[in-house]
C-alpha cells in the first residue's frame, strides 16, 4: 500500500489530483490510500512520517508548502516530497527541502503520471531488509528501518524501535559489525543509530525520532560524513 497526502486549499485541484490518482492506480495496479489535507498547518501540526508521498501546493492561506515541508523534514527524512504550483521561481527553493520533483500548474495528466512514477519507484527502491534479534526464550524478527537506534547497556543490547524497546543479548561491537553497510551509524560507545531516522543534529546531539543522543567528540566527523553522504543519496 502506497500512502499518499494531497495538500491543497483549492477543491478542484484536489478533485483532479484525486481523479489522476484513481488513473494512475487502475493503470499501474498499485494499492494507494489517499488522504487530503486542506492547508499546510493541518498536515504539519501533527505530523508522525506515516506518508510515503506528498502532493504539496506551495501557496496556501494559513501554512505554505514549503513552511509545511520544513516542519516535515524535521520528522521524516524519508518521505518523497512533489510540489504542485503556478510559480516555477518557487518552486526551485522545493530542492532546500529535499523535494523529489514539482509540477507547474495547469496539472496534465501525462506529466503527473511521470513525476508520480518516479516516486513510487524511489520507493520501491527501499528495500525491506529484516533482522533476526536473540531474546530471552528464544529470537524475534524486525524489520531494518522500524529500528531507531540501539543502544548498549552493561551485558544488553536494547532495540529501540516503532513497537517499543526489545532488549537482546550481545556487544555493541558484533552489533556494529553485523550492520555494515545497512546505513547504521556509531556516535558513541552507547549508542549505534538508523540513518533513516535522524531528524537533524544540533550541538553535539543526534536528533533520533525525537530523542537527543550524545555525539563523542572521536566520532563526530565520521557520523557527519556518513549522515551528508545519506542525505545526499536521499535528496
Amino acid at each position: 500500500m502506497i500512502r499518499i497526502a494531497i495538500v491543497e486549499d483549492e477543491e478542484s485541484y484536489i478533485s483532479v489530483l484525486k481523479e489522476y490518482l484513481e488513473r494512475y492506480k487502475e493503470e499501474s495496479g498499485e494499492q494507494i490510500e489517499v488522504t487530503v489535507y486542506h492547508d499546510g498547518d493541518e498536515i504539519a501540526a501533527f505530523y508522525r512520517a506515516q506518508f510515503d508521498i506528498i502532493l504539496m501546493d506551495i501557496e496556501m492561506k494559513f501554512i505554505d508548502g514549503m513552511t509545511a515541508a520544513e516542519e516535515i523534514r524535521k520528522v521524516d527524512s524519508s518521505v518523497s516530497i512533489i510540489f504542485i504550483t503556478n510559480a516555477p521561481q518557487y518552486a526551485i527553493r522545493g530542492y532546500e527541502v529535499g523535494a523529489l520533483d514539482y509540477i507547474l500548474k495547469p496539472v496534465s495528466y501525462f506529466t503527473f503520471s511521470q513525476k508520480l512514477g518516479r516516486a513510487v519507484g524511489k520507493l520501491k527502491k527501499r528495500s525491506r531488509k529484516w533482522i533476526t534479534v536473540p531474546v530471552k526464550g528464544g529470537v524475534m524478527r524486525m524489520e531494518l528501518s522500524d529500528v531507531y537506534y540501539i543502544e548498549s547497556e552493561g551485558h544488553n543490547l536494547i532495540y529501540h524501535a516503532k513497537e517499543g524497546s526489545v532488549v537482546s543479548s550481545g556487544t555493541m561491537k558484533s552489533v556494529e559489525t553485523a550492520m555494515e553497510g545497512m546505513d547504521f551509524s556509531r556516535i558513541n560507545k552507547c549508542y549505534l543509530v538508523n540513518l533513516e531516522h535522524i531528524d537533524g543534529v544540533q550541538d553535539k546531539y543526534a536528533i533520533v525520532h525525537g530523542e537527543r543522543l550524545l555525539i563523542s567528540r572521536p566520532r563526530t566527523k565520521q557520523f557527519m560524513q556518513e549522515l551528508t553522504r545519506y542525505w545526499g543519496e536521499r535528496s
